[in-house]
């Protein structure tokens, strides 16, 4: 393969992961933890590795506490926000509640204008139409607000760029109360109240919380001001939860408490639409649900809309109570989900066919790639697909006319935001996180925006080419895999970006038969050591692994647990992340 690709058109892919192995605990520190917690020996290791070495943080890491929540007020501005909404309340002001279109802002804007009316309050909510307003708060949407009687605007997972509709809002006499979460620029908005944990001197101690989880705080406090009891907000942890993984912000601190004990008001939702829609991604409610489940079978449901539908009928299906618009409304989103996909598989293969004989693997660490005809709301799909498959930071931008938009997917280790606000003088405006970003731009500013960027990450990530690495965390033998260690283990979630799911791996085992090729490119085989086996599986990972399944030689395995269920049988299977000879 050359620089450019195969002859055959393939775009060289993402290289085989770098195993590394976290640094193992010691021997006494494990003795510890097993004489105090009497659990798994694995599992105790993997407390360790985890670094919970003593009994205390052990047990405090498996069994977070909805105590150890910081105080919404250490927000800066919360309680001046707080008091303004309390007087809107209980005047029955109008309040607008502008959320954006993905599922954070969505869930955020359900969560805080459902609240204000239990509370006795008046409130609206609304989000933008991505390509008639795209995303924060815009003039159209203060002009909306306005025409729904707003007294005040409250922005939720967005609105910390949005300088000229607040000064517009504030013309016109409406307080605008900014929650966000996003990096702010250097001009904050004139706004009433702005509560961003990431904003210059707020002193809230986590900075990684999700736009509704800001939004969450907000509303403890008005509760609080309102004189309502402290457990009523923990009945909002659903929407919390959802928003929380769906926009994949570090599940570490109190993201995780706030995914932990929201999956589980989650499972026993009282939502109408949370119900319908967990009915629709075949997950029966009342029974547990996963971030995964979140991540994969909620989430696109609820972003579908946003994407190529209208994102205001996924908030009207958070916010509904009445259990047939609900259904309706679900199997709208389960179309727009279908038609997303095939939006977003044709749209990844045309923009990797425009990389092909532009894009060189040996020299460009970052990419950059636009066209016109492509649907603006499936962009930061594609965006995630070319970064996953280059292994670069990647930006795909639609251009319709003489304008673009453009979505960012980052690669670890990278600082996506701050990359691209060095190269900020080519955009019409930005905004993002860490790992993802979005951006308004000029046609004619694309090819100095594609060697900007380009330059940015040639001088963060150097000259040797990126790669990914794969974290193992233990090293376990077959004979210690079972239910207990599986059961236990799951503890440790939610899992997701800063908390992932421990890697094992098992050495030099052979497999067991020969592998299976399943539909859609899965792999089923068996793993042995001496004494025991264990079924695995590799989804997506046959054209990968069957050839180092299938030589004469052992194998070392890293691996998920998770738990399968065929014909009214639970068994334990290895799902495996990469295979490689052993060592």
């Amino acid at each position: 393969m050359n620089a450019r690709g195969s002859e055959a058109g393939i775009l060289p892919t993402c290289p085989r992961p770098l195993w590394t192995f976290r640094r193992q605990p010691e021997r006494r520190v494990v003795r510890g933890l097993q004489r105090d917690l009497k659990l798994p020996p694995a599992l105790c290791r993997l407390l360790a590795v985890r670094e919970r070495t003593t009994p205390d943080a052990a047990k405090s890491f498996l069994r977070p506490r909805l105590e150890d929540l910081h105080d919404p007020a250490l927000l800066l501005d919360s309680d001046r926000a707080a008091r303004r909404l309390t007087a809107a309340v209980k005047s029955r002001e109008m309040v607008v509640v502008h959320g954006d279109y993905d599922a954070d802002g969505i869930a955020a804007a359900a969560l805080l204008s459902g609240w204000i009316r239990a509370l006795g309050g008046r409130a609206e909510a609304i989000v933008p139409d991505r390509t008639r307003h795209g995303y924060d708060l815009s003039n159209a949407g203060v002009d909306r607000a306005v025409a729904l009687g707003a007294g005040v605007i409250v922005t939720v997972d967005c609105g910390i760029a949005a300088l000229d509709p607040v000064r517009r809002a504030s013309a016109v006499g409406v307080d605008v109360i900014v929650t966000d979460h996003h990096i702010p620029g250097p001009e904050l908005p004139g706004a009433f109240a702005i509560l961003n944990p990431n904003r210059p001197g707020c002193p809230y101690p986590d900075k990684r919380l999700c736009g509704a989880g800001v939004a969450f705080k907000l509303g403890q406090l008005l509760s609080r001001r309102l004189g309502r009891s402290a457990e009523e907000a923990w009945t909002q942890l659903d929407l919390v939860a959802v928003a929380t993984i769906a926009d994949q912000v570090e599940l570490t601190g109190e993201n995780r408490i706030l995914g932990r004990y929201g999956l589980r008001v989650l499972a026993r939702t009282k939502r109408p639409g949370l119900d319908a829609l967990m009915t629709s991604a075949a997950l029966a409610p009342g029974n547990a649900v996963t971030s995964e489940a979140v991540a994969f079978r909620l989430a696109p449901r609820i972003n579908a809309a946003g994407r190529v539908g209208d994102s205001s009928k996924a908030l009207q299906l958070l916010l509904t109570t009445d259990s047939r618009e609900a259904r309706s409304l679900a199997a709208e989103l389960e179309r727009n989900n279908s038609d997303r996909r095939e939006l977003e598989r044709r749209t990844t293969e045309e923009a990797f066919a425009a990389l092909e004989g532009v894009y060189e693997a040996s020299a460009d660490r970052g990419v950059v790639v636009a066209a016109e005809g492509w649907h603006p709301g499936v962009i930061g799909i594609v965006a995630s697909r070319v970064a996953e498959r280059l292994f670069r930071p990647s930006v795909v931008i639609a251009l319709d006319g003489d304008r673009g938009r453009g979505s960012a997917r980052s690669i670890p280790d990278f600082d996506l935001h701050a990359a691209i606000t060095l190269c900020g003088t080519h955009l019409e405006r930005f905004g993002g996180h860490h790992q993802a970003a979005g951006m308004d731009i000029r046609r004619d500013r694309v090819p100095a925006f594609r060697d900007a960027f380009r330059d940015v990450a040639r001088r963060r990530l150097g000259s040797v080419e990126p790669r990914p690495v794969l974290h193992v965390d233990l090293e376990v033998a077959l004979g210690e895999v079972d239910f207990d260690l599986y059961r236990y283990a799951t503890y440790l979630g939610p899992h997701g970006r800063g908390n992932p799911e421990p890697v094992y791996v098992a050495r030099a085992v052979r497999v067991d038969g020969s592998p299976r090729v399943l539909k859609g490119g899965h792999v089923k085989f068996r793993i042995a050591d001496g004494a025991s086996a264990l079924p695995a599986i590799g989804f997506g990972l046959a054209d990968q692994l069957v050839p180092e399944l299938t030589g004469r030689g052992l194998v070392d395995v890293a691996f998920n647990l998770i738990e399968n269920t065929f014909r009214g049988v639970t068994t334990i299977q290895a799902r495996v992340v990469d295979v490689r000879p052993a060592e």
